[in-house]
């Protein structure tokens, strides 16, 4: 069987490989919860574990999202120590629950709830695009801050790409948080997942980075799948706790939540629930697309300008061989053919990340910030391999 670690994407409605004997778990997002499920119900809404279908087109493998200047104002949140991060997780949850929202999806939450955070002072919350996809038209989306009515939102803009979507309420004086900086994450090192699991808001959990760039991808509709380089954490995370921030122990966050590993429902002669393994989208790249949504309304993703053979079932990630659909296997003009990528190279590395299938490509690429430029490991036809050095271009240059 598939070895976990492997860094096999993330869904909601298939199973998840798993390396022992016990019945493989299940993974699904950590967010948007029906309002009226019971505890046990909710906590053990099972997620699956699925992938692409079998010929998607590599341009949106090497293409799609955000990168822009980080947008923040006002006084942040600084927990008690923080800068030395040794900030008390009871003094640490004090600083920070005030900035942290129960989103909820239609009257009373009845299509759905999850969590967000502040971003800006001047309303700005972010969550994730899972969280508020239900939304049908006309339907209220609140917000609520611990100790406030709840308040009205704007979707000022979402990605569901990036699993990330930013909400505005009328409101000037709100204390954001601050995200930390992604390349100082370390396995290891604790954190705590603020939310609403199972709609229980002001929830605090704690734990640690368990592991750092793992490749996810989530979501039931094709169409909507959500690539993360994701940070694992054994912090519990439940159905609800989707959008809310993972946070080091400075205050800071450095995730945001986003979907789960569990167990199938009976398993053990149990129902499922969290297994110590949950997903949170980087802080730099939520920052960044949050940023650009709320600059233009929309996000870039990086691309590489080719498309990707699904079929292939060999290591690494292949260019299609021949044109497909009036598509071509290199993109006239784009970035890799401009470096000298042929149709049917295998992408065998990108920047020293070894790449197993298609799908780890497209979650690795997307990890980068248009304009970015990196190194890919290329094999071809004979067997040989070369380097070649790719400008990411962003989607719709």
């Amino acid at each position: 069987m598939t070895d976990p670690t492997q860094g096999l994407p993330l869904d909601r409605t298939e199973p998840v490989p798993w390396s022992s004997p016990a019945p493989p778990p299940t993974t699904t997002r950590a967010g948007r919860r029906p309002r009226m499920l019971p505890v046990v119900a909710a906590a053990g809404l099972a997620g699956l574990l699925g992938g692409l279908g079998g010929g998607v087109l590599a341009q949106q493998l090497t293409a799609e999202e955000p990168q822009a200047p980080v947008v923040r104002e006002a006084t942040p949140v600084v927990a008690p120590a923080a800068a030395e991060g040794q900030a008390s997780i009871p003094a640490l949850s004090r600083a920070v629950l005030p900035s942290v929202a129960l989103i909820s999806v239609g009257e009373d939450g009845a299509t759905g709830q999850g969590s967000g955070f502040v971003i800006r002072a001047d309303g700005y919350v972010l969550t994730n695009h899972h969280v508020i996809d239900a939304a049908g038209e006309g339907e209220q989306v609140t917000v609520q801050l611990p100790g406030h009515e709840p308040l009205p939102a704007e979707v000022v803009g979402s990605d569901a790409a990036y699993d990330i979507a930013v909400l505005k309420v009328d409101r000037t004086d709100l204390v954001p948080l601050t995200f930390a900086d992604s390349d100082q994450v370390q396995v290891g090192q604790s954190v705590i997942a603020v939310g609403a699991p199972l709609g229980l808001d002001n929830t605090v959990t704690s734990g640690i980075v368990s592991a750092l760039d793992r490749p996810v991808v989530a979501g039931n509709d094709p169409a909507s799948l959500s690539y993360i380089n994701a940070i694992q954490t054994d912090a519990a995370i439940n159905p609800g706790n989707s959008g809310g921030p993972l946070l080091d122990l400075a205050g800071q966050v450095v995730g945001v939540n986003s979907a789960i590993a569990q167990l199938p429902s009976g398993t053990f002669g149990g129902p499922a629930g969290s297994i110590g393994l949950g997903f949170a989208i980087p802080a730099e790249q939520a920052e960044r697309t949050a940023t650009q949504l709320i600059e233009t309304g929309a996000s870039q993703h990086p691309v590489m300008g080719v498309h990707i053979d699904l079929e292939y079932t060999g290591d690494g990630a292949r260019v299609l061989t021949d044109a497909r659909n009036g598509a071509s296997p290199v993109i006239p003009g784009g970035p890799a053919e401009q470096a000298g990528v042929r149709p049917g190279d295998v992408i065998v590395s990108v920047d020293d990340t070894r790449i197993r299938d298609s799908r780890q490509l497209l979650v690795v690429l997307r990890s980068y910030a248009v304009g970015d430029t990196v190194e890919m490991v290329l094999r071809d036809r004979s067997g040989a391999e070369r380097t070649v050095s790719i400008t990411l271009a962003g989607s719709g240059d």
